[in-house]
């Protein structure tokens, strides 16, 4: 009889016990930080249950961490209480081409700040010679592929945000021009021709007094003219200069 009241009272004791520890509160941890599979699995151990409320694409972060969790870390809940969190996503968002603004002939600097508010990356792959304004965008490539210039922009070309388009910028120099000829223009008649022809005034040598430089006349230049030849965009040209105009320009 003493064995069964013992048995008995053990057993009031127990359920007791369970009873008062049901539903009793527990401090959650801080899953921030953490892979989904990994904080899911030690949650369930501690008798929470993680839901997935938000998947967020991070730039440079790989997919599955939870950033974000409610109740926050360090909160006292009972137990069974569903945790809900956000995650980052395992594959970025997609940006359609076609629905960024035009490029081509666009300033790259410009550009390059346009599209980091995209999170896309930019970055100069080469330059060809063009005769507009210099660093504009004459090609865009991604993942190895031209996908807009001249002719326009490909169709269904999706990018990826953190990704990197490339660019192939303008530059004036580097190409061939004719040389002209500059010998009995006058000296105030230089800087327009050389503009046109995209070359430079290099050094200017006096012969005689010179009494007004813009009025003076070009008696020899260097290299010197010849029919059909071509010098570099950019190129510098000396000449020598005198004030009164030479016998053989007035024929």
């Amino acid at each position: 009889m003493a064995l069964f009241v013992a048995v008995v009272f053990g057993a009031v004791l127990l359920w007791l016990k369970a009873y008062t520890n049901h539903g009793q509160k527990l401090e959650l941890k801080n899953y921030i930080g953490i892979n989904y599979k990994k904080a899911a699995k030690d949650a369930a151990k501690q008798s929470f249950e993680l839901i997935v409320k938000d998947s967020i694409h991070k730039v440079g972060q790989p997919g599955g961490l939870i950033i974000a969790q409610n109740p926050k870390g360090g909160s006292t809940v009972k137990e069974n209480r569903k945790i809900y969190v956000d995650i980052t996503k395992y594959r970025p968002d997609e940006i359609a081409l076609e629905s960024l603004s035009d490029m081509y002939g666009r300033n790259f600097e410009s550009k390059k700040n346009e599209l980091s508010y995209l999170d896309i990356n930019s970055e100069i792959k080469g330059y060809e010679q063009d005769s507009g304004e210099p660093d504009h965008i004459l090609q865009v490539w991604y993942e190895g592929k031209m996908i807009a210039g001249r002719n326009g922009r490909k169709k269904g070309i999706r990018i990826k945000k953190g990704g990197t388009l490339e660019f192939v910028l303008s530059k004036q120099d580097g190409g061939q021009v004719n040389l002209p000829d500059l010998v009995c223009k006058q000296y105030g008649e230089l800087a327009f021709l050389l503009g046109v022809y995209k070359l430079k005034l290099g050094a200017v040598e006096h012969q005689g007094a010179i009494t007004n430089r813009e009025s003076a006349y070009v008696i020899s230049q260097f290299p010197p003219f010849s029919e059909g030849k071509t010098v570099n965009m950019g190129d510098m040209l000396e000449v020598t200069i005198q004030q009164q105009q030479p016998e053989s320009c007035k024929n």
